[in-house]
């Protein structure tokens, strides 16, 4: 047999050799197309059920704007009414309490619309300092109100970024509100305060000539454990009695659509620091 016929042999052996692991190699092809398949079919429902629910939320947010005006107008209505002083006192509270819950599901709807929704960034060149300043002039009453001070630590040479300027400052005031509800003292059944107490809260720029920027949220509330740190950027999960659990995680998906991280360092007792990583070179990814 010449070296030909030797050569041709050894070729069919060898590939009859190799059918098995062709068709191994085969069947898991087969099995990822499979999978990929059913991953596009999730993602479609998914987006068919993100479509239904914002519209199942608009259609129920127009008419607790109804609900709402016609408390608002029996309100005004009843204030002048000859009834007793108690029955109308009464009746005050009742439309009073109406009136407060339909501003809670009117936030947790407008919360949900906000999160449910695609975050679509317009980034321009800013200077965080001053998105810092203007952010912090904003808040500061509410800070006031629950007595708490803010502080402010900037670098002293400016901080140009690629950023959207409105979607930014939201996920830094969704960091503050966590940061003051954390430090706010529980209240009691009549709304009052149980105790007084001086908190602070403090937004840092770090600019150390590495590839990010750093942006830190840090307040002197009572940190957060370690088996609640794993959840709180989930949905709806709070701390805070009546919170909608989506400040956190709306912060997070706007900072991850700058390209950039969102995360918390805490200990219990000694408060919390949010910190937002917007890396450099974003300017250049979204510029294009």
């Amino acid at each position: 047999m010449g070296s030909l016929s030797w050569f041709i042999l050894g070729l069919v052996i060898g590939l009859l050799g190799m059918l098995p692991v062709i068709r191994m190699l085969l069947r898991r092809a087969e099995l990822r197309a499979r999978q990929a398949e059913r991953r596009a079919r999730g993602a479609e429902r998914l987006a068919e059920l993100g479509s239904m629910t914002s519209g199942l939320a608009h259609e129920i947010k127009n008419p607790l704007s109804t609900i709402g005006l016609n408390a608002q107008l029996l309100t005004e209505g009843l204030t002048d009414s000859p009834l007793p002083d108690d029955e109308r006192e009464r009746l005050l509270r009742r439309l009073n309490a109406l009136s407060r819950e339909v501003e809670r599901l009117r936030g947790i709807l407008t919360d949900f619309l906000q999160f449910a929704g695609r975050v679509k960034i317009d980034p321009h060149p800013h200077e965080l300092g001053e998105i810092i300043n203007e952010v912090s002039d904003f808040f500061h009453p509410q800070c006031d109100q629950a007595n708490i001070m803010l502080r402010t630590q900037l670098p002293e040479h400016p901080v140009h970024l690629h950023v959207d300027e409105g979607l930014l400052k939201q996920a830094l005031l969704n960091l503050m509100i966590n940061a003051v509800h954390a430090m706010s003292p529980a209240k009691s059944s009549d709304g009052h305060s149980s105790h007084t107490t001086q908190g602070e809260l403090m937004i840092r720029l770090e600019d150390d000539g590495s590839e990010a920027v750093r942006i830190h949220v840090i307040d002197t509330g009572p940190g957060i454990g370690p088996e609640q740190l794993e959840q709180i950027f989930r949905p709806y999960v709070s701390g805070k009695a009546g919170g909608t659990g989506l400040g956190l995680p709306t912060a997070r998906r706007i900072i991850e659509e700058h390209d950039g991280r969102l995360s918390a360092h805490t200990e219990p007792g000694r408060g919390s620091d949010f910190v937002i990583e917007l890396p450099r070179t974003n300017a250049q990814t979204h510029a294009v």
